[in-house]
């Protein structure tokens, strides 16, 4: 099979490979037909995160049951299907024992730390492989991000009514708006700097309220959105994966209100807050990384339309021009980039 292969950071070669075993009777072998690229994968590729070498990345896994384990009950050959990329199956460790197993310390994921979707097939285990229906493929590689968003609102916890700030319109942000809408916020407005991003925004209804704002010279939008919400909002989402704008970031955050940091940063990444402001206006800040047990609800709102992923997916390319694909996401021309596994 044909596959993206990072032997180490920056080293990447468009290889052939063999298909993989199963090697366990509870596991399924997914023939892929698109995963998608993500922020993580840029950072991967620059020695950031958690990532071991060499490597097959790629962790928003969407393709067709090729083959089931005789143990394997849930799904069958044929089946379109989803991968949740987390392997969290330690128990033992500090924090399992504690019930925290999303700080799990032997924590794996496909396309992080084991061979992932960049490739033409994938094994899986079977229970973390779910059943897709209404999505089309491409749109279903958004399933992960979405399972992402929805531990980012559990993790928040806004209160009926909220007023929310979402800096940030990357596929993760367009969903979490959407959800943060769906589940209690009265009011969700999006910043970002005008391009497609914020035109999809717009377009699939993200926020109740998009403001664009100037690359050259944002000040005058920000400016305009202190005069607009003087007391701040209840909940800022720093979605955007900037130093400079998540230490900005606290100066929207309303008295009691909560700073959720959302965005995937480099290692050095360093922000600047106040102690007194933190302590002064009791804001409480926290971050959201990854999710668990979040699939089967990421799916439930995509599957149904109740989240709205419509022209998210903007571009499209194959496995042999993976790089063309990490380039094009990191050039801010694209919403969500793609790769196609199986060739027509």
């Amino acid at each position: 099979m044909e596959a993206a292969v990072w032997h180490a950071p920056h080293q990447l070669e468009i290889v052939k490979t063999d298909i993989p075993k199963l090697t366990t009777p509870d596991q399924v072998l997914i023939k892929v037909t698109y995963c998608g690229v993500c922020g993580t994968d840029h950072h991967l590729a620059e020695g950031d995160f958690l990532g071991r070498f060499p490597l097959i990345p790629g962790h928003e896994i969407v393709g067709v049951v090729a083959k089931a384990g005789a143990g394997v009950t849930n799904v069958v050959v044929g089946d379109r299907v989803v991968i949740d990329p987390t392997i969290l199956e330690c128990g033992h460790c500090f924090f399992c024992v504690r019930g925290q197993r999303i700080m799990c310390q032997n924590f794996d994921g496909l396309g992080v730390t084991l061979p992932g979707g960049f490739a033409e097939y994938v094994v899986s285990q079977s229970y973390k492989v779910f059943k897709i229906q209404n999505l089309t493929d491409q749109d279903a590689t958004l399933i992960e991000p979405a399972a992402c968003a929805v531990h980012g609102v559990d993790k928040l916890q806004a209160p009926i009514g909220a007023e929310a700030l979402v800096i940030g319109a990357g596929p993760t942000g367009l969903i979490l708006a959407q959800l943060l809408k769906l589940n209690g916020a009265a009011n969700v407005v999006v910043v970002a700097n005008k391009s497609i991003k914020t035109q999809v925004a717009k377009d699939i209804g993200a926020g109740d309220v998009v403001v664009e704002l100037d690359r050259e010279n944002p000040d005058t939008q920000w400016k305009q959105l202190r005069e607009d919400y003087p007391f701040g909002f209840d909940v800022v989402v720093e979605a955007t994966g900037s130093e400079k704008v998540a230490t900005d970031a606290i100066n929207y955050v309303r008295r009691g209100g909560t700073l959720m940091i959302y965005g995937v940063y480099a290692n050095t990444a360093r922000v600047h807050w106040s102690p007194a402001k933190i302590f002064g206006d009791e804001i409480k800040i926290i971050g959201s990384f990854a999710q668990t047990n979040c699939f089967p609800r990421a799916i439930a709102y995509l599957d149904s339309g109740k989240v709205n992923v419509k022209g998210i997916v903007t571009d499209v390319f194959p496995i042999k021009d993976f790089q063309k694909a990490l380039d094009k996401m990191n050039s801010k021309s694209a919403v969500k980039v793609i790769v196609k596994a199986t060739q027509d």
